[in-house]
């Protein structure tokens, strides 16, 4: 079974900034972000990113910059012992009208080509409406974190704007323990029961 996890980057893995991550130096980890990860990692979970990134359609940094800030990320990973597969980042702004900009889903479609893998009931974690619009969109399953945007939502009813099975977790370490305790459950007794019926 294919075990794959699509997080946003900024605002669920690192702190966002209202005038953008532009370096290494600005990318800060949340905390216990890495080592949900890492908890996910240990329990058979791939990781991919999807992200928008239009500082780079602003021109407020270059590839360059973004290759260092993953590569800050990376090494922050592994020394807690977990890694992401890949990052997918769109570097467009809204007035390109590209189709990878969250919440349009090119994203996520490019993640299940590289991947080859079908993302209905995939997981994806946002801390904004569009993450989840976008996944929401090829039939991933919707996780809010109230981290980063995030924030705005602790102690109220999400609006209808929002896919109708999201669920709301405080941070990604609270997702991560979800997953583990609840959605590893489902699918262990949902094998099961595939199992006994293929029985003579």
């Amino acid at each position: 079974m294919n075990k794959l996890i699509i997080l946003d980057r900024d605002g669920t893995i690192n702190a966002d900034r209202d005038d953008y991550v532009k370096s290494p130096e600005e990318w800060q980890p949340l905390p216990r972000s890495l080592e949900a990860i890492a908890r996910m990692n240990h329990a058979g979970w791939r990781v991919v990113i999807a992200s928008n990134q239009s500082g780079l359609g602003r021109g407020l940094f270059d590839v360059a910059t973004l290759n260092a800030m993953h590569d800050k990320m990376n090494h922050l990973l592994a020394q807690e012992g977990a890694r992401v597969e890949a990052v997918f980042f769109c570097p467009h702004t809204q007035d390109d009208r590209c189709d990878c900009r969250k919440p349009l889903s090119g994203l996520f479609e490019q993640i299940a080509k590289r991947t080859g893998v079908d993302l209905k009931t995939v997981p994806t974690v946002g801390d904004s409406l569009r993450d989840l619009q976008a996944g929401a969109n090829v039939g991933c399953e919707p996780h809010l974190v109230l981290t980063g945007k995030g924030e705005a939502f602790k102690g109220q009813a999400l609006s209808p704007q929002f896919p109708q099975n999201t669920r709301v977790h405080a941070d990604l370490y609270a997702f991560s323990e979800w997953l583990l305790n609840e959605r590893d459950h489902q699918m262990s007794k949902a094998l099961a029961q595939q199992a006994s019926q293929a029985r003579p």
